[in-house]
């Protein structure tokens, strides 16, 4: 393939993924918008009309901060590429360490990543102190802002540089099947990742504390009994000290696994609530969905490296993304290599989006009706409209939008679900 022709393949993919965001960002706004002022029928006595408006003026707001960053994105990732950003950056660090060549690599990842994390600041500040603080979300202080920003920083320098640095040389030095290297010495980072992220990196930013004795903890331990599951320890992290919205999670697996919960989600759901919240997240597990997604995930990225492992051989591919590189050369820069194909993959990969949000939604039915087995199905519908409330979550997606992109049914279709397979297992329950 010719440069040029990459070029305009590059730049035809990138309009036509920015043009499909934009339209069904369109379609959202206009989709909540016509359908803010009445609740959907099964929610009528369930949420008030104040709230499923403030839902729909929430999300219309969200939607478009979301249109901006995709624009602002698209800029940003021509001008790194074929408007010569990286090349110059490149092109610095060569100039001032021109004897080490792995560390000139490092610094050129590293300045890069860092002028795109830059460059997300304005947008990250204006989401949680206007958009989220608009809506009572926010109770994040600029100090602790700035602070998670920091040490979202250090961290990726302690974790980040060693993990490109390996890359690099895995890449320079293990021959032809690099790439399969490179990829069993990404899933080992990973795994690692998931050891020690719940005991070493989460109390970084947050503070966790046991889940105090008491009726909620008793019927969550009597449903990790019946499930025959066990768990490294039960933990109540403080997200009110940062935002008004409430989850829940499973973290780690094998003996560093943990159920964590929100405070704010306690504070919000009665027992039987909690133990129905909990139950869906246990069927995750117990129907084998955390496996299966990591065993696709390892999947995937094997193609991905593979893909890299050939197109850092093509000279058309650098030139074709801003990189001078001469036919002649017989082994590029592999830093530059694999921050050209990230920054690239995401524009080709669009239409995996909607298959991976259907995966993602056909796991949330599977967790809903094992939840409903397992724990009290009215619960758990109780807890999900409350939820959706306190996160002014919309009801009224647009189905297209929603197909397109969320991991989750949207709420009515969710609670349609729960209540026929509760009519199923409890006649004259729903």
């Amino acid at each position: 393939m010719q440069p040029l022709h990459f070029s305009f393949l590059f730049v035809a993919f990138l309009m036509a993924s920015l043009l499909v965001r934009l339209w069904l960002a369109g379609r959202q706004i206009r989709h909540v918008a016509r359908h803010s002022q009445q609740v959907p029928a099964p929610f009528a006595s369930r949420i008030s009309q104040p709230a499923h408006q403030r839902a729909a003026t929430y999300t219309v707001a969200r939607v478009r901060l979301a249109m901006l960053e995709l624009g602002i994105n698209a800029v940003l990732l021509l001008v790194l590429t074929l408007l010569g950003g990286l090349q110059h950056i490149d092109e610095f660090w060569m100039r001032w360490l021109p004897t080490h060549p792995l560390l000139q690599q490092l610094a050129t990842m590293a300045s890069t990543l860092l002028l795109i994390s830059v460059a997300e600041l304005p947008l990250d500040w204006w989401r949680h102190f206007r958009l989220e603080a608009r809506f009572g979300f926010n109770r994040m202080t600029l100090g602790l802002f700035v602070a998670d920003h920091l040490k979202g920083l250090l961290l990726g320098a302690v974790l980040g540089l060693p993990l490109l640095a390996g890359m690099i040389w895995v890449m320079q030095s293990t021959g032809s099947a690099w790439w399969l290297w490179a990829w069993a010495f990404w899933i080992g980072f990973s795994t690692l990742m998931l050891l020690i992220f719940p005991a070493f990196i989460a109390p970084l930013f947050n503070r966790f504390e046991p889940l105090p004795d008491g009726p909620v903890k008793e019927r969550i331990l009597a449903l990790l009994a019946r499930c025959h599951f066990s768990a490294g320890g039960l933990f109540v992290m403080d997200g009110s000290r940062r935002s008004a919205h409430g989850n829940a999670y499973f973290t780690g697996f094998g003996q560093s696994r943990r159920i964590v919960f929100f405070d704010t989600l306690l504070a919000r759901l009665d027992t039987d609530e909690v133990e129905a919240v909990l139950a869906h997240e246990l069927g995750h597990f117990k129907k084998r969905h955390i496996i299966r997604r990591m065993v696709l995930q390892a999947v995937l990225s094997l193609a991905c490296f593979a893909l890299l492992g050939w197109l850092s051989g093509q000279f058309w591919f650098y030139q074709g993304l801003g990189i001078a590189i001469s036919p002649l050369q017989t082994q590029a820069p592999a830093g530059v290599a694999l921050l050209l194909f990230f920054l690239a993959l995401p524009v080709f990969t669009l239409p995996l989006r909607p298959l991976m949000a259907w995966l993602s939604r056909r796991d949330e039915f599977e967790a809903d009706a094992f939840a409903v087995d397992h724990a009290s199905g009215t619960a758990l519908v109780s807890a999900l409209t409350k939820i959706y409330e306190d996160n002014a979550a919309t009801l009224t997606p647009d189905p297209l939008h929603s197909a397109f992109y969320d991991s989750h049914p949207p709420a009515t279709l969710r609670i349609a679900h729960i209540e026929a397979r509760l009519a199923q297992t409890q006649p004259g329950a729903a």
